[in-house]
């Protein structure tokens, strides 16, 4: 049964590449990033499914007027099995704007293929994981096949910018969409050798630092105060919450908690201005364990210095913020049967780990579910010229079918 499928699956580089192009060439870019959402995204894929006898296809859609359309759209497609069991392959449709184009060594929304590398924006943040369950559900049709276990593929939106509009909207409007005995497989993080099995994640918190002083001609840089100067002294302040939380834990990669000023909005056009208002943004990322309102704390003592010393007020707002739940349990049936398939397709030996990157498998742990994410990365994700492996498209593709069956 497997051997069947596998095969076919292995004759599916025409429509890796297809796939992804077609994909690409559709930005699906969160209003916050200048987009219109996945509306396009979401289209195409939903007509492909049909299109390749996948019939069973549910659209919710998360209200939000900031895009064209109204609404973020999530696809739920299922193909029926012997048990009603289902393993659930989730996927997110949306991705992160480009960033410098002089970067990229060609257009990132037209998709190049060199031998086994596919390159262009997307291609591995998380169109790779579309991809693969889009193989698995074509190879059960065109083959004839009755899988074991339902089979259940949902492609979600927002997974970029915090799961509002998409996971975290799908769970308040279908909590009973996934049930405690299914299998649920997240296919956004892994490393190049295919061993990373995802279970744990850190909290994330995304602050928003609002300086505010005095402008003034930089002429005279006395008679006003200057909010880069202490949004600078902030900045390098913050460095210090490492020694604050400074627990390890090796299951995580890194194996600490991390704090690190990304973000910096404009302050004044001109050379010879002193900014009054300067703002920038921390990510923070705090293994579990650390309650994100004491780094909260941490983080308002340190801008109290600044505001004694610089003579400055300072604000903060969260972005984003999860608290890390418990994690997935290394010994869980979804764990164990990924590993089994991961041993028979690569041949290495999968281990249990935890990450920073936040996934939409914190939101579902949140509520009891056991969650893993898996998959064989190059780790480009949010890089200039992205890229990923045909290869690993297909063979993540078999790791899945594999889910599908055995007891």
């Amino acid at each position: 049964m497997l051997e069947k499928l596998f095969d076919f699956i292995d004759r599916q580089r025409d429509l890796v590449i297809e796939l992804q192009t077609e994909m690409t060439a559709r930005p699906a870019l969160c209003p916050s990033a200048g987009g219109v959402g996945e509306i396009d995204k979401a289209a195409y894929l939903h007509d492909w499914l049909v299109a390749n006898g996948i019939t069973d296809i549910e659209e919710v859609r998360a209200p939000d007027p900031r895009v064209p359309c109204g609404y973020r759209p999530t696809l739920i497609a299922r193909i029926p099995g012997k048990s009603a069991q289902t393993v659930w392959l989730l996927a997110h449709t949306d991705v992160v704007p480009t960033g410098d184009p002089d970067l990229w060594s060609g257009d990132p929304w037209a998709v190049r293929v060199d031998g086994d590398v596919l390159c262009g924006r997307g291609v591995e943040d998380n169109q790779q994981g579309i991809v693969s369950a889009l193989l698995t559900a074509k190879a059960l049709v065109e083959t004839g096949t009755e899988p074991e276990r339902t089979l259940g593929i949902v492609l979600v939106a927002d997974e970029e910018t915090g799961s509002k509009f998409g996971l975290d909207y799908l769970m308040q409007v279908k909590p009973e969409l996934f049930g405690k005995e299914d299998l649920i497989l997240v296919p956004d993080v892994g490393n190049a050798e295919s061993t990373m099995i995802e279970v744990a994640e850190k909290s994330i918190l995304w602050i928003k630092v609002t300086v505010r002083g005095k402008q003034c001609h930089a002429s005279r840089p006395a008679l006003g105060v200057n909010s880069l100067e202490a949004a600078a002294d902030l900045i390098l302040r913050v460095r210090s919450l490492h020694d604050t939380f400074n627990r390890v834990d090796d299951l995580f990669e890194p194996p600490i908690s991390t704090f690190t000023p990304t973000k910096k909005e404009l302050n004044v056009e001109n050379v010879n201005t002193v900014p009054g208002l300067d703002v920038f943004y921390i990510d923070c990322r705090v293994l579990p364990g650390y309650d994100l309102a004491d780094v909260r704390a941490s983080l308002r003592s340190l801008a109290d210095e600044v505001e004694r010393e610089r003579g400055v007020t300072i604000t903060f707002a969260d972005v984003q913020a999860n608290q890390s739940t418990v994690s997935t349990s290394p010994d869980c049936e979804v764990v164990t049967r990924l590993a089994q398939g991961i041993r028979e397709v690569y041949a290495v030996e999968p281990r249990p780990m935890g990450i920073g990157g936040g996934t939409v498998a914190a939101h579902m742990r949140v509520h009891g579910l056991d969650v893993v994410c898996w998959s064989t990365l190059s780790g480009n994700a949010h890089q200039p010229d992205e890229k990923c492996l045909i290869s690993s498209n297909i063979n993540d593709a078999k790791v899945m079918t594999h889910l599908l069956f055995g007891r």
